[in-house]
């Protein structure tokens, strides 16, 4: 089940956030009847020739920057035309401005934007570090989000979403997998989000992280069961298996020739649909089919190479023995002694 959640974050979020966290300390100067005016666009708004008059350009939702050429521009304008380049500003639906480098801002810049609602804020962070520093904190604060009823488990590198009915067992593969030395990010419930378009990154709710619940046993926490190198905090979302119940006469996948693909937040990911059954290891079926993709990655597919051996067999053409490492160590030694 997934819930999506709408972006927007509100300029107060914003100030409340921790500076030691994000590297960007925020004052309010002005405007704080706007607190509650949200930003929805990660990109910020440089003012450039919007205060000298062409001030169309300026896009709703993004905070408006003013560096030390915005200040000094302002600055070199006499007071009716400075009032007049922030009225024109301050015409459009913008969030707030952020005034970067501690610069000082005009008394008119703090009047008008009283007037008008909109917050001031000042960081002492240069120009081109708070631009970076905002993005990124507006990047990760924007980003589309859903709660996925699953595990997470980081498996030799590689972010594997464990899915599947309730009592299907999910729990209980998670805890194999982390005694086979792999390490858990969530268990039950997965947050979501979707950062530079196609990449998901997973994380566990703060309430119930590092802890597991196994029907029979109860909470356990597996951070101070198994130390701090069984847990990790987030991870990029790789690749879905979905844990099925094995139902007798079904028709399974067999040779994995076919790929398929389970959508999340709009993004499609690699899915193994993998049968549950007595006497099926599912853990380590899990972690093979976590190595098995990780060698697609690098462009190895197994069951096509198969196929094409097979074609060739067919077709009447000469298939070459694979060689074993051994085999072709043999080959390049030299002869025996005469």
């Amino acid at each position: 089940m997934h819930m999506p959640q709408s972006p927007g974050v509100a300029v107060g979020t914003l100030l409340q956030g921790r500076p030691d966290a994000s590297g960007l300390p925020l004052d309010l100067l002005a405007g704080a009847g706007g607190l509650s005016r949200r930003v929805t666009s990660p990109h910020v708004q440089k003012t450039g020739l919007a205060l000298a008059g062409f001030d169309e350009y300026l896009q709703p939702g993004r905070v408006l920057i003013f560096g030390e050429s915005e200040i000094r521009f302002l600055e070199s304008l006499s007071t009716e035309a400075r009032v007049r380049a922030l009225d024109a500003a301050l015409r459009h639906d913008f969030p707030c401005i952020l005034i970067t480098g501690g610069f000082t801002p005009p008394p008119e810049l703090i009047a008008e934007a009283e007037r008008a609602g909109v917050p001031v804020l000042q960081t002492s962070v240069v120009t081109p570090i708070a631009i970076a520093k905002l993005s990124a904190l507006l990047e990760d604060a924007l980003a589309e989000r859903t709660v996925s009823h699953a595990g997470l488990l980081d498996i030799l590198g590689l972010g594997v979403l464990l899915m599947g009915e309730s009592g299907i067992g999910k729990s209980e593969c998670a805890l194999d997998l982390i005694v086979r030395g792999h390490r858990l990010v969530a268990d039950d419930t997965v947050e979501v989000k979707r950062l530079a378009g196609t990449m998901l990154v997973g994380s566990c709710p703060e309430l119930t992280r590092y802890h597991m619940e196994l029907r029979g046993l109860g909470i356990i926490d597996i951070r101070e069961l198994f130390g701090i190198s069984a847990t990790r905090s987030t991870k990029r979302i790789e690749l879905v298996v979905q844990l099925e119940r094995w139902e007798p006469g079904r028709e399974y996948e067999r040779l994995g020739l076919d790929d398929a693909h389970y959508e999340l937040l709009g993004v499609k990911l690699p899915l193994i649909r993998m049968p549950v059954a007595p006497g099926r290891n599912t853990a380590i079926l899990v972690e093979v089919a976590a190595r098995n993709q990780l060698l697609k990655a690098r462009g190895h597919h197994a069951a096509r190479l198969l196929a094409e051996r097979v074609n060739q067999v067919l077709s009447g053409g000469v298939v070459q023995p694979a060689l074993e490492p051994d085999d072709a160590d043999e080959e390049q030694e030299p002869g025996g002694l005469a």
